[in-house]
């Protein structure tokens, strides 16, 4: 399969790429420095010049915080941006997977949401991903697969498990919020499942996340447990926090399809990551 990887610098990016080389791809890789999604031209003219078979769109805002005060420039790269890479794609017959998030939901459910449940963002980080969804399915119908993940940590970004590892060096006391919970995805797992995903053109709607749901309090305390840090952990609330953009409590991720990848643990996800660091041998 040729395939192009927008965003391959990026912390998902890059483990989309390593693990399309393994496979045996063709790939071509653009990080922002190549290609701006926003672009439109320089879209259409890099795609068509790669002629693909598939593009995986790894480009992405990433900044919830920053997101609130810049819903504009979130909202051209995760929403109009999504959209021109799934437009070129599809003008040259080649299958668009586009990454989404866990945030387009509202985090009032008490079970993981599925594919069909309803969306409805709290901020704009999530209003920005959910134009996204909708900027794909309208340029590439019959040629896209969006797939919502959440809470991603990986060797090649700054990411939670990582921040916490460094906080063990600096302090013995932390407090962490446990009011919210997801699915800890590890970008090594999810990424050979975004290839499957692009290779066998799976269409539609697609929860892909590690499998298992917790608090952050408690991927502190695994991260802490396994690395042999000795941290006393407290549990915090969201709201003390004073974030300027909100979170939705509940964000794990179900899946009601039968031909979604199905990810390992989130505690494998995190020990797999671990030994990418060098904190486990």
């Amino acid at each position: 399969m040729r395939l192009l990887i927008t965003g391959a610098a990026g912390m998902l990016g890059r483990d989309v790429a390593d693990a399309a080389r393994r496979g045996g791809h063709d790939v071509v890789a653009l990080a922002r420095a190549d290609l701006d999604v926003t672009d439109a031209a320089a879209v259409r003219a890099a795609v068509a010049a790669a002629r693909p078979d598939a593009v995986v769109n790894c480009a992405a805002w990433t900044d919830v915080d920053g997101a609130e005060s810049a819903e504009d420039r979130a909202t051209a790269v995760n929403g109009e941006g999504a959209g021109h890479v799934a437009a070129a794609a599809a003008a040259v017959g080649a299958f668009t997977v586009a990454v989404s998030s866990d945030y387009v939901f509202d985090g009032a459910a008490r079970e993981p949401y599925t594919e069909s449940a309803a969306t409805a963002p709290l901020g704009a980080y999530g209003r920005s991903k959910l134009a996204g969804e909708h900027a794909v399915a309208a340029a590439a119908p019959d040629l896209h697969a969006i797939v919502r993940t959440s809470w991603l940590f990986g060797a090649h970004g700054p990411n939670f498990v990582a921040t916490m590892l460094r906080l063990a060096h600096e302090r013995d006391e932390l407090t962490v919020v446990d009011d919210q919970v997801g699915c800890p995805t590890f970008t090594g797992h999810l990424a050979p499942a975004l290839l499957s995903i692009a290779r066998y053109r799976r269409p539609g709607i697609l929860h892909v996340a590690g499998s298992g749901c917790c608090s952050w309090w408690d991927l502190a305390r695994a991260t802490f447990e396994r690395a042999g840090h000795d941290v006393r952990i407290h549990p915090g609330r969201t709201e003390d926090l004073g974030r300027p953009a909100p979170r939705p409590a509940w964000s794990a991720l179900g899946t009601e399809r039968a031909d979604t990848p199905v990810l390992p643990a989130w505690q494998d996800g995190l020990d797999a990551y671990l030994e990418c660091v060098g904190v486990l041998a």
